[in-house]
């Protein structure tokens, strides 16, 4: 994943309560309200899907859809 690639970057509930941080190494890091660390670890792009596997081992993947990313019943806009 690089620097340039459209999906890296912060995501974000319309809320902002849930927040998605697409780092360009590969790695996440999603805030849940106050908590700036709540779940963290790797992901992969593959066309318009991401899969995500927490460093817990707890896995979850979504899809970007028009500019959108519809992860686990959220959608989160590019910000």
């Amino acid at each position: 994943m690089s620097t340039t690639h459209p999906y890296v970057g912060l995501w974000v509930t319309a809320d902002g309560h849930i927040r998605h941080k697409l780092l360009p190494s590969g790695r996440y890091v999603e805030a849940r309200g106050s908590r700036e660390r709540a779940y963290e670890g790797r992901y992969e792009v593959t066309a318009d899907h991401i899969d995500y596997w927490d460093d817990t081992g707890f896995t979850a993947d979504g899809d970007f859809i028009d500019g959108v990313l519809h992860h686990a019943g959220m959608i989160l806009y590019r910000r």
